[in-house]
């Protein structure tokens, strides 16, 4: 294989993934292959070459967005300010299930591509749990709030479904300000 053969190779190969990522944030996973090959305009059988499976394409999709929401979990641990740390947490989970909700439900749910990132997903639920001790510790999480709490205010956005008078997006951010609300103490 010549190096332009390689270079073009690898430049569809990250076409494809940026292309994939974006069609499945809006649309879903279970859109067809060979409609992922049209948008990145190539050929089905390059598409198959690069990624064999629909589970690697959408594991390779996968793969730059748990890296964000990794990077947005290590952030907020490095807060100082425990509230600004836990509210900042929740509303970085919101704005992706406004930006990519296809691919969090595939990270989410019972998808098999999915099963790749279990350890980031272990490591998240542990940052979650030092975040909300950390804010019971500094008083200003509502006193009794669990992390089981915390995470049923994760899983009453995720599962949002607005009408359609109502933008998803418009939407989520209110629900996100009464939830946050809620799990804010009073006495501070």
């Amino acid at each position: 294989m010549t190096r332009k053969a390689r270079a073009d190779a690898a430049d569809n190969h990250e076409h494809i993934i940026a292309t994939a990522h974006e069609a499945f944030a809006v649309e879903g996973v279970d859109l067809p292959m060979r409609e992922i090959a049209r948008r990145a305009g190539l050929g089905i059988a390059t598409l198959y070459r690069h990624f064999p499976t629909r589970t690697d394409l959408i594991s390779a999709a996968l793969a730059g967005h748990v890296a964000a929401c990794r990077a947005d979990m290590q952030a907020a641990q490095k807060e100082p300010d425990a509230w600004t740390a836990l509210s900042g947490a929740i509303r970085q989970f919101a704005e992706h299930q406004i930006r990519a909700p296809g691919l969090n439900e595939a990270l989410l749910g019972s998808h098999t591509a999915g099963d790749a990132f279990r350890a980031d997903r272990q490591a998240h639920a542990a940052a979650l749990e030092q975040l909300v001790a950390r804010a019971h510790q500094q008083h200003v999480l509502r006193r009794g709030t669990t992390v089981a709490d915390v995470r049923v205010v994760l899983m009453a956005i995720s599962s949002l479904r607005p009408t359609h008078a109502t933008r998803r997006s418009d939407a989520i951010r209110t629900l996100l300000d009464l939830l946050l609300a809620g799990l804010h103490s009073p006495d501070h």
